[in-house]
């Protein structure tokens, strides 16, 4: 190849530069920018009220993981073919923000928050197209796990949750030789009582522990469908042990130390223990799980 040729190669050859760079991303840029504008009133809200108390204080952990989601796939959807659709993704828009002013104007927390993941898609949609949107399935998934749940739905399902789980603890601590007897969910142990709490084995806790065990199968990422299938379903009577042994600890920390310690760190502490007792219980059933797929294939 001839000097003069490889010279009209150099000056014709376009690299992509950090002037197309900012370029691309200045779409996203303005998106984002009227996302913290639209939303920040809405978790300042959050912060200063619900996910202060024990029962939705999950709420800020799942925000927190599903921002880390969508960065860590932000290159991926930048990356993706520019097929834009418009269609879908301002009727989207316009369906997310109406959701989004019903639930401000009136106070209605799960049109609110939820209308947050329906606009994330459609900005997606409308910058890149379907493709790009298939990379953040799961942190839009993720998303719907920090949603407050209506109150009267909670309640419902928090009692038989409640009572179930004080059933079991009365029964296993009685097996063992503990003076402990039960009514409803108020157990009696030694000169001690105790009231099985919302925070303690509610539906808020359930869907939590729920989270952390979709984010771990999102981590691992196992090739086989039917054992992702069999440990999401198991998450759930894995979440109730977990509650369980969390009312354990508590019922035995107040027998052994007193009312104080029963209230006080230890209680607090309590509540570690259950997110360490279900991830450890998720971790140990996995593997039960891929000893007997490994078997069969």
């Amino acid at each position: 190849m001839s000097k003069i040729n490889q010279a009209t190669i150099h000056k014709t050859a376009k690299p992509f530069s950090l002037p197309d760079a900012r370029k691309e991303l200045i779409p996203w840029a303005i998106a984002l920018l009227g996302l913290l504008v639209m939303y920040f009133p809405t978790f300042r809200d959050l912060f200063n009220g619900l996910w202060a108390g024990d029962q939705q204080g999950h709420g800020p952990i799942v925000l927190a993981v599903s921002v880390w989601l969508l960065w860590k796939q932000a290159f991926q959807v930048i990356a993706a073919p520019l097929r834009p659709t418009f269609f879908v993704g301002w009727a989207l828009l316009i369906f997310g923000l109406l959701i989004y002013i019903i639930g401000r104007s009136q106070n209605i927390l799960i049109f609110e928050v939820g209308s947050l993941i329906v606009i994330v898609a459609c900005t997606v949609l409308i910058l890149r197209g379907t493709e790009a949107l298939r990379y953040l399935w799961f942190p839009l998934v993720f998303m719907i796990f920090m949603i407050p749940l209506p109150g009267v739905f909670v309640d419902a399902m928090t009692q038989p949750m409640k009572t179930a789980v004080s059933y079991v603890v009365e029964s296993v601590l009685y097996a063992v030789g503990y003076p402990i007897s039960r009514s409803g969910v108020i157990l009696q142990i030694g000169q001690y009582q105790l009231l099985v709490a919302d925070a303690c084995a509610g539906l808020n806790t359930l869907f939590t522990l729920e989270a952390l065990g979709l984010l771990y199968l999102n981590l691992v990422k196992h090739q086989s469908i039917a054992r992702n299938i069999v440990l999401a379903i198991c998450i759930v009577p894995i979440s109730f042990v977990a509650n369980v042994i969390r009312v354990i600890a508590l019922t035995l920390i107040t027998y052994h130390l007193g009312d104080e310690a029963g209230q006080g760190f230890l209680h607090d502490f309590a509540g570690m223990v259950l997110f360490m007792a279900a991830l450890l219980l998720i971790i140990l059933f996995d593997g039960f799980l891929r000893f007997i797929f490994v078997k069969k294939s």
